[in-house]
């Protein structure tokens, strides 16, 4: 019975707070609605704005989390069985009701939630098990190498300094790595200038800007703004690096700073780090840039929650941008002999947090070069957190933050990257660890083969590297930490006058005006007011430690606060407990916490704590990383923190100027802090190695620790893209391509054997030369210089077809086709200059037969994207797969090894073995078609994805042909990136690219819709498509890929024609 009073004092509790808050929000309500529970009102938001702390909620919270239902239906029960006349019993039961319902939903989900991660950590386990048992026979010289290795050690028993890593008892050996500091030498910054080293940084969110950040405006708006524009800065510094651009989104809205719109904005110069450099010279260098693109509507400020769909016009123009930028830092203006210049392609490309990571990975696919993220944040976690709370439903949070877009976001990023960046081990085991993409046991076991010369079988997983952020210290005095305690003295002192003179800081006043005996030392604690930051643990180590409370005084630095009752509800909630702790323990005298301070008062907090030679803790439950502590560091404080996280990294392995401690455990709290108060050489040896090891959290430090794994994890950019020939500029920018190849004087053999010549043809020397550039085959003028030589880029307008013209059994509508090919052909301009390219799931074979059957020349066409995108070819010059694309899109494609596999995850339980077959005729070196039979059960592309991922199989899936094929090509190969392909091959611009699609299609066809080109949906054109098997409907929306108010998006009306597009457009 005693739970049950503990239930009826909270909802007595809820039903005065209730009463109070009717009383001030809802004074115009008759009595006729004092029926209504006071807690309807705070579940349907009434009085919200007025009350940001709600008190009710506060007790239904403590009701639902602390007490079991059936107590809360003993509750009800006594209630009814006491009810009388009285309404308050009346709505006590219905409270009752209300809470017990709220509480058993709440179960429901948790135990929902918990059985989807358990039978997803089943399926993570069973796939790492696959890996593992591929993965564990060793080749002949891989046993040959483990026979050495064995002699070796018998040998060197006592060395200890072996290289490689080495599995033991089935758990792995730390791999040591030797990691060449990239400043060991002069080699590199000789390398960078020979190579011209082009760095681009992506953080896409927020409002970025060099000078007066505008940090805490809003959520997007926080420390990821200002890391990512000290860290251009700082590599721009860098010896090496000749330019460094930071792409961020253009606002130019009324709401926001006008220089928020502003295309360009230099961060550094060369003569900022060396004035010998003024960026007159060859090696000089170019410095930083903020590069804003504009992305979605340009005239409002849009949160990273909505900016999902514009991504692939952000990706275009960054696209367009780094092309620009590579020509411009081309070594010669001619470099090569077929006259193409050489790009110099981005050194790495780096995106930060999940959306600017998917623009990395696509821009990273489209160049080949490499590529690397930094999560900063992650939406697993974040998902696991809010599930925890029980508040919200999954549906409600991915809703609200969009969490399985942001999270698939990151899975694409960490396909594609190189490396990835992390704070702390604990970021990587316990965070990166979540997603299907990465497993810690896995990567150390392909890093050991591969150091060992043995394949991975086709599997590849990221590697995780721990560079801490860095640091700016120009703000420290150094000469403040060799003059000792004279201004403290000051401000102890009863002598005004000396103290208004020495000019003290106000902030030491505030905080000493609490002490009874200001001499002692100070423990400092900084946090926002948050239950996460554990500050009860620490008073209550504090409150109860006679010794420590003689010893030192305490000072809590809780945030900005004029009214607690006005705060919100985990803040009020910790601002009352700590007061009534103070209270509890009798603290008054001996803990300051003021109510305000500045950010320009943080740095003079530290310097007080440390001239009183006290200690800075943080006893947060877990902490990420722990920046307050390198920065009690920088001003000589010895730490004390959580051994949960970051700061088991930054005190054990880096500073060495502090102790760890259990954050739930007060009286190892309070121990840790009297051993470094009390031990004043203790104290001292710790202030001394912090203040020797800071500059392991220094910018140059950071950097050069991010370029040397860069140079060693990452490959060396490898992108066969090439730019067009610089040909003499024409009179007119519209010059048909006819009039582009008068004067020219060329000579080609005929199929005979002779010669000819054409001088001076005019247009029929046009039609002659094309003619024998598709019926020589085989000749020179067929290689990729040829391509480059015909320079589709110069055409006024490309128009790409990719309906996917399709009847319910997968076979081509051979009318529809012919009707959709014919309408957009007779667009076409005179003398050549529109082109066309045709973008297909079906082979190069039978897009050619599908033509032919349609009475049009595969000649016609500039291109043919076929097999979703896996093969290019160029029918004007031969109908073979494009070598050269191949090579491009090689990356990560794991080959016969997954063919097998494939079969074996996609089919469901209960699928017979004919469901999904291999299909030899439809499948090429870089696609793998299976043929799905009717009625088939088989798995969506997501689930399959996943499954693959867990595996460390990185590919690109799609359904095609109305669900009766599966075509599985590499990861960078698909049929909207085969299009920019084509657009940097070819110099094409991509704003002059009109793209026809169906209502319907391939799985792959809401990404043909986005970019910067214009898209025409043909309306009842396909009937049939394959979007039932993308993904599962707890999974995101098409319109977080597909902007729905987008201008370059068109619905053409069944009973218009094609050729009325471009008048509408």
């Amino acid at each position: 019975m005693a739970v049950n009073e503990w239930i009826n004092g909270y909802l007595e509790a809820i039903l005065d707070a209730g009463a109070k808050l009717r009383e001030q929000t809802l004074p115009h309500f008759s009595s006729s609605s004092s029926s209504k529970a006071p807690f309807d009102d705070e579940l349907d938001g009434e009085g919200k704005d007025k009350a940001a702390y709600s008190p009710t909620k506060y007790f239904v919270e403590e009701v639902v989390s602390r007490f079991d239902d059936t107590d809360l239906h003993k509750t009800w029960v006594k209630v009814v069985a006491t009810r009388n006349s009285q309404e308050r019993n009346n709505r006590l039961e219905n409270l009752c009701w209300r809470i017990w319902h709220l509480s058993r939903k709440k179960k429901q989900i948790k135990w929902e939630d918990a059985r989807q991660l358990a039978k997803r950590r089943l399926e993570r386990e069973q796939g790492s098990k696959e890996v593992a048992e591929d993965l564990s026979e060793l080749s002949e010289g891989e046993k040959e190498k483990e026979k050495e290795k064995e002699k070796e050690k018998e040998n060197h028993k006592n060395n200890n300094n072996s290289t490689d890593s080495n599995v033991v008892n089935g758990s792995f050996a730390r791999i040591n790595s030797d990691t060449k500091i990239w400043s060991e030498g002069e080699e590199e910054e000789e390398e960078g200038k020979r190579k011209k080293l082009y760095v681009v940084l992506i953080s896409l969110h927020g409002l970025v800007r060099g000078e007066n950040m505008e940090l805490g405006r809003d959520s997007d708006t926080g420390g990821q703004v200002k890391y990512v524009v000290e860290l251009a800065r700082a590599l721009a510094a860098t010896k090496g690096i000749y330019r460094v651009d930071l792409l961020t989104r253009q606002i130019s809205s009324p709401d926001v700073d006008w220089t928020y719109g502003e295309p360009v904005e230099m961060l550094t110069r060369p003569s900022d780090f060396d004035p010998s450099r003024d960026g007159s010279g060859d090696d000089d260098g170019c410095g930083a840039y903020i590069i804003r693109l504009p992305c979605g509507p340009r005239d409002r400020y849009i949160p990273k929650e909505s900016l999902w769909p514009y991504i692939p016009e952000f990706v275009d123009r960054a696209l367009a941008h780094i092309t620009n930028v590579a020509r411009s830092l081309a070594d010669q203006p001619i470099a090569t002999d077929d006259g193409a210049a050489k790009p110099v392609w981005p050194y790495v490309i780096h995106g930060h947090y999940a959306d600017a990571a998917e623009v990395a990975a696509r821009l990273a696919s489209t160049l080949n070069v490499p590529m690397v993220m930094t999560g900063h944040s992650l939406g697993r976690n974040k998902l696991d957190q809010l599930l925890k709370l029980g508040r919200l439903t999954k549906d409600d949070i991915n809703s609200t933050y969009k969490i399985m877009r942001r999270i698939e976001a990151e899975e694409t990023g960490v396909d594609a990257a190189e490396m990835v960046v992390t704070s702390t081990h604990q970021e990587i085991e316990e965070q990166w660890g979540l997603y299907d993409g990465f497993d810690l046991r896995l990567e150390r076991k392909m890093r050991v083969r591969r150091r060992r010369g043995v394949s991975c079988l086709g599997r590849y997983m990221p590697r995780m590297v721990v560079i801490p952020p860095g640091m700016d210290f120009s703000y420290v005095n150094t000469q403040d930490l060799i003059e000792g305690d004279g201004d403290l003295q000051t401000l102890i002192s009863s002598d005004r006058a000396q103290m208004t003179k020495r000019h003290l800081p106000p902030i030491w006043s505030e905080i000493m005006r609490f002490f009874t005996n200001p001499h002692k030392p100070m423990i400092l604690a900084l946090s926002r007011p948050d239950p996460k930051k554990n500050v009860w643990a620490l008073l209550k180590a504090y409150g109860e430690s006679r010794r420590l409370r003689e010893l030192a005084n305490l000072t809590l630095i809780l945030g900005n606060r004029d009214d607690i009752e006005e705060m919100s509800g985990s803040s009020a909630t910790v601002l009352t407990t700590v007061l009534k702790l103070i209270d509890r323990y009798d603290l008054y005298g001996q803990v300051a916490y003021p109510k305000h301070h500045k950010q320009l008062d943080v740095p003079h907090i530290y310097r007080l704590a440390a001239k009183t030679k006290g200690v800075f803790v943080n006893p947060a439950l877990v902490e990420p990383f722990g920046l307050t502590l390198i920065e009690a560091a920088a001003y000589g404080l010895p730490v004390v923190a959580t051994k949960n996280g970051g700061p088991v990294d930054i005190i054990k392995q880096a500073l060495n100027n502090g102790l760890l401690v259990d954050p739930h455990d007060p009286a190892a709290i309070s121990d840790a802090l009297l051993k470094l108060l009390a031990d004043k050489s203790l104290w001292l040896d710790a202030r001394r190695h912090g203040l020797r090891n800071i500059h392991r959290f220094s910018w140059p430090h950071h950097c050069r620790h991010y370029l040397s794994h860069v140079a060693r994890h990452c490959r060396p950019p490898s992108s066969t893209l090439a730019f067009p020939p610089r040909l003499p500029p024409s009179d007119a920018d519209d010059e048909p391509l006819s009039d582009s190849l008068r004067d020219l004087s060329i000579r080609l053999a005929s199929t005979d054997g002779s010669d000819f010549k054409h001088t001076n043809g005019g247009a029929d020397v046009t039609a002659t030369i094309l003619d024998a550039l598709r019926r020589h085959r085989g000749h020179a003028v067929a290689s990729n210089a040829a391509a480059l030589r015909f320079s589709p880029g110069r055409r006024q307008l490309h128009l790409v077809i990719a309906a996917d013209c399709y009847d319910g059994d997968g076979r081509l509508l051979i009318d529809d086709f012919k009707s959709v090919v014919e309408q957009v052909m007779s667009m076409g301009g005179p003398n050549g200059s529109t082109g066309y390219v045709l973008s297909s799931g079906s082979t190069i074979s039978e897009v050619v037969d599908a033509l032919r059957c349609c009475h049009v020349d595969p000649r016609e066409f500039d291109a043919l994207i076929c097999s979703s995108g896996a093969e290019v070819c160029y029918p004007w010059r031969d109908l073979d797969a494009d070598v050269t694309y191949g090579s491009h899109v090689e990356f990560r494609w794991p080959a016969e090894h997954v063919r097998s596999a494939v079969p074996r995850l996609a089919m469901l339980d209960g699928a017979e073995e004919d469901d999904l077959a291999l299909d030899d005729v439809a499948s090429s070196a870089h696609c793998y078609a299976y043929s799905v039979k009717p009625g088939a059960k088989v798995r969506k592309i997501d689930a399959i994805r996943q499954r693959l991922r867990m595996r460390g199989f990185r590919c690109n899936l799609v359904y095609t042909r109305a669900c009766t094929r599966l075509n599985v090509v590499p990861l960078f190969a698909s049929r909207p990136y085969a299009l920019r392909y084509l657009s940097i091959q070819w110099g094409m611009d991509l704003s002059k690219v009109i793209v026809f699609v169906g209502e319907k299609g391939d799985t792959d066809h809401e990404r043909l819709l986005p970019g910067l080109h214009k898209t025409v949906i043909l309306q009842a054109l396909v009937a049939h498509g394959s979007e039932k098997l993308l993904r599962d409907v707890d999974s995101y929306k098409m319109e977080e890929v597909v902007p729905l108010d987008a201008q370059n998006i068109l619905l053409l009306h069944k009973d218009r024609k094609v050729s009325d597009v471009l008048n509408a457009m």
